[in-house]
């Protein structure tokens, strides 16, 4: 177990890297951002960045998964090497392909996409969504080979590029959304290309070579990754109906505040990112099924724990939390703050699902939990934005996420058995949730004294965990040891 935990607080430690760099610099730039971007534009930039990634699911066919899934099918190098050459010519060819036509007739479709043509505008989304579709596969290589300072490196240079071109941009040639889609994908690009050059001895087959021999064809790895298509691509439809809804229903201003709610939100995001990366490498290369039983159990109650404690504390604090960081227009943001941080927590808990059904190759259970999930959400955005405005849209998302997860525990859990601790995780909710509630609606909600008193009551949250008897005393003992060894 110590082992174990060890490898994943190194390796989420690495891949957490490039995101706490740009947590702290998007603390700095986000009131310049909001400053220099209208609403509307803002809206329009983060539409955009997430139909990329949507998009990126779709022309990627899995091959990511199945390369994280076949690279521990042995350890012979020689085939994961073949296997690292035959995924990302693939995903090459197949994003060259898709990226041809989007171009070709980028005028039309970003009139049907924005309410409005603007051909260039579309044109950088389209090379962002082949940089972007092209380095999550570099990163993968990077991830599988548990290659974290590499990974630590690339990822801050794509920040800090990223964030010196987007301040040139946006605050010095006051491009709005084209600067805010150019900076950050034109940085991808390049990063992309120095990750190619540096992994050219692994990619490019030397003179007269072949694939090993025991690769597993292309057909094989599709038979993997197609079926996690669909369901990948429900879950993060999670992240785009609801803006493209607010979008084109309430306008493209609600939108942008929105989206600043959703930025925000990441403090949990970075969080259950860099636990989306660093899990399934970890949790598929422990071969005994009784210890992966227990440790995946373990790790769904630690990271419900960290993650559940920042929700709470966004749901106290995040009057403040947005006052500080973004310009007054967009002081509503907060209603829907700890929401979108709540669905976050739960797309983590998710992963560990999509692991379960992966450990037993049966990925074709996940999409009809998303689509129940996504179902959900379009039911509760149409039932809630109405009177709730922007906190509808977020309480409709941890509401998708909630039945996507209860659909994912009924279909997997014949498939490997991992005893959850309910109980505990039952606590967590009652403590956690219920002790941020009961703040929310007694504490007062401006001035010194209401900040004072929810912060003391955020960080009095752990011990009163403790008090209720929550951690066991293996548990101490293993934090013990673990900061002894630091």
């Amino acid at each position: 177990m110590h082992a174990l935990l060890q490898r994943l607080l190194k390796t989420t430690a690495a891949y957490q890297v490039g995101d706490v760099v740009s947590k702290v610099f998007a603390v700095v730039l986000l009131p310049i951002y909001t400053r220099h971007v209208s609403e509307s534009q803002y809206g329009v930039a983060e539409l955009l960045m997430t139909g990329i990634v949507l998009l990126s699911i779709l022309i990627r066919f899995g091959i990511g998964e199945a390369l994280v899934r076949y690279h521990y099918a042995d350890e012979d190098r020689a085939r994961q090497d073949a296997l690292a050459r035959r995924a990302t010519g693939f995903l090459l060819a197949a994003t060259t392909v898709a990226a041809i036509p989007l171009a070709v007739f980028a005028q039309p479709l970003s009139e049907l996409v924005l309410d409005r043509p603007d051909a260039t505008v579309f044109r950088i989304a389209v090379l962002g969504l082949w940089a972007f579709t092209n380095l999550e596969l570099a990163y993968a290589l990077l991830r599988v080979d548990e290659r974290a300072r590499a990974y630590a490196v690339a990822a801050v240079s794509n920040v800090l590029l990223t964030i010196a071109l987007t301040v040139y941009l946006v605050v010095a040639k006051d491009q709005e959304a084209r600067g805010l889609l150019l900076g950050n994908y034109a940085a991808s690009t390049v990063v992309l290309f120095g990750l190619w050059a540096s992994m050219a001895g692994r990619l490019i087959p030397r003179r007269g070579g072949a694939d090993h021999p025991g690769l597993h064809p292309l057909r094989r790895l599709l038979g993997f990754g197609l079926p996690t298509v669909p369901a990948d691509a429900s879950v993060y439809a999670l992240n785009l109906v609801d803006r493209y809804y607010l979008f084109h229903r309430y306008g493209a201003a609600t939108a942008g505040v929105y989206s600043i709610a959703v930025k925000l939100a990441g403090v949990t995001g970075f969080v259950a990112r860099a636990f989306q990366y660093s899990w399934p490498p970890l949790a598929y290369s422990i071969k005994d099924d009784a210890e992966a039983s227990r440790f995946y159990a373990f790790i769904a109650t630690y990271y419900l724990f960290v993650t559940g404690w920042v929700v709470a504390g966004l749901l106290l604090l995040g009057r403040w939390f947005t006052r500080l960081l973004a310009a007054p227009a967009f002081f509503g943001a907060h209603t829907a703050l700890p929401w979108l941080a709540l669905g976050w927590s739960l797309y983590g808990l998710f992963v560990i699902f999509v692991v379960i059904a992966g450990r037993a190759e049966v990925t074709t259970r996940n999409f009809p939990a998303a689509a129940v999930g996504l179902a959900v959400n379009v039911v509760l955005l149409l039932a809630l934005t109405p009177s709730l405005g922007i906190a509808g849209a977020g309480l409709a998302l941890a509401g998708a996420y909630v039945a996507m997860l209860t659909v994912m525990r009924l279909l997997t859990r014949r498939l490997f058995q991992v005893a959850f601790e309910w109980r505990r995780i039952a606590q967590l909710a009652l403590v956690l949730g219920g002790l941020a509630g009961a703040g929310e609606l007694l504490l007062p909600t401006e001035g010194a004294a209401g900040f004072v008193s929810r912060a003391l009551l955020a960080l009095a949250l752990p011990v009163v965990l403790g008090l209720t008897g929550f951690y066991r005393p293996d548990e101490r003992a293993l934090v013990r040891t673990l900061l002894a060894r630091r």
